[in-house]
């Protein structure tokens, strides 16, 4: 099951928990986590009109002298993970916490462990945090993908003073080709929203094709010359008949043009790249600046892990800078099938049209494993695993489980 978030006016905390109540998310069981949390609120569900379009409205309030219960990175930590959720929940309310901190961090020149967030001074946000991640849960989709986002133009408030929008945490965020603008002088997207999408959604771009069971309507707090709603679509993916791909996923290319770095390296940075995230990533040597020889370091990743992928060049190579490019990527759908060679076991994928093997490719650590222990060359290995499948898959059609 796919859940799309359509988010042409923003998206904020409230309003992704409001459209994952609308969609169907048990709004019992949700207050029943939220109060887990031992901290004074209300949670207040009601239904309101949005340019004429119906939606839910989620508004957390809490008793006069009790809304600063967070102020730090640490503070949210503590109310998490003090509260007893389960340990799937609190672990994603901590992963978006650390989304905001470092973000925030990063704008604003702080260490992480400093940062006293502009929008965390009360109860509602670890409220749309948690609340957002327990109503994902019970929600029970498969894949979370996103629209890019609309934002807003001109200055919202915070502690530090006036801040551009979209918000500078935000961009740090989200980026990566996410994010468009839109004439509305208002603050669509917030800190705590970017961070939610970031965490669940795997790409943001068009719609894929899918039947629709359920939508939901979360209603943003102002009326706008646009429905002030964030929309999330939820059903089943629908492949094109005849064309064997999904529907393809935006992903974002990223790459650093590398002249000074010991070649050694490269192996042990692409592995760290692949642990933070990264699809894909290669080397290209070329030709750069005066001549020089040059690799260009390459990798595909989902726009939400752009920060983590960013730190992580920084980090690891000598690269002065980053670029990213917005890239859409098709895959066939695939499986796995077993095949006997001498008495070993070697898995093989298979690539699969409409049920029907096109590519099979044995897998390598498989077939080295039983190049050392039958002694037989892994190219021989290799050729008896591919007559092996191509046997077994005549025997199609396969059902496909990725």
């Amino acid at each position: 099951m796919i859940a799309y978030f359509d988010c042409f006016s923003g998206a904020s905390g409230d309003m992704i928990l409001g459209s994952l109540i609308d969609a169907g998310a048990d709004l019992s069981l949700v207050e029943a986590e939220l109060s887990r949390l031992g901290i004074p609120f209300e949670l207040n569900v009601a239904e309101v009109q949005r340019c004429g379009i119906r939606a839910t409205k989620v508004d957390i309030t809490a008793p006069e002298g009790t809304s600063s219960v967070m102020r730090t990175y640490s503070d949210a930590l503590r109310l998490v993970e003090g509260s007893g959720l389960p340990p799937d929940l609190a672990q994603r309310a901590a992963s978006i916490f650390g989304r905001l901190a470092r973000a925030e961090a990063k704008v604003h020149g702080l260490p992480v462990g400093e940062v006293h967030f502009h929008e965390l001074d009360g109860v509602d946000t670890i409220v749309d945090v948690v609340g957002a991640v327990t109503a994902f849960a019970l929600l029970g989709a498969d894949e979370v993908m996103s629209s890019p986002v609309a934002s807003g133009t001109g200055v919202v408030p915070s502690r530090h003073g006036p801040l551009p929008l979209p918000a500078p945490a935000v961009l740090e965020i989200l980026g990566g080709g996410s994010i468009y603008g839109r004439e509305i002088e208002a603050e669509l997207i917030t800190p705590t929203g970017a961070a939610i999408l970031a965490e669940f959604a795997t790409s943001f771009g068009k719609m894929p094709a899918m039947t629709v069971a359920m939508t939901g309507y979360g209603a943003g707090s102002r009326e706008l010359d646009i429905p002030n709603v964030l929309r999330l679509l939820v059903g089943e993916p629908v492949t094109a008949v005849g064309a064997g791909f999904d529907e393809g996923v935006e992903d974002l290319l990223i790459e650093a043009t590398i002249d000074d770095m010991n070649p050694e390296l490269y192996p042990y940075v692409l592995g760290k790249l692949t642990e933070a995230g990264a699809i894909d990533a290669w080397l290209t040597p070329v030709i750069g600046k005066h001549g020089r020889p040059a690799q260009v370091l390459s990798m595909l990743a989902p726009p939400g892990l752009i920060e983590l992928i960013r730190e992580t060049l920084v980090n690891e190579t000598s690269t002065l800078g980053v670029r990213a490019t917005t890239v859409r990527r098709w895959m066939l759908r695939r499986t796995f099938i077993e095949v006997d060679v001498l008495g070993r076991t070697v898995r093989v994928k298979v690539g699969l049209r409409e049920g029907i093997a096109v590519n099979l490719a044995p897998e390598y650590a498989d077939c080295a494993a039983a190049a050392e222990a039958t002694g037989e060359p892994i190219k021989e290995i290799y050729r008896l695993a591919l007559a092996a499948a191509s046997a077994r898959a005549l025997l199609g059609p396969f059902p496909p489980i990725s």
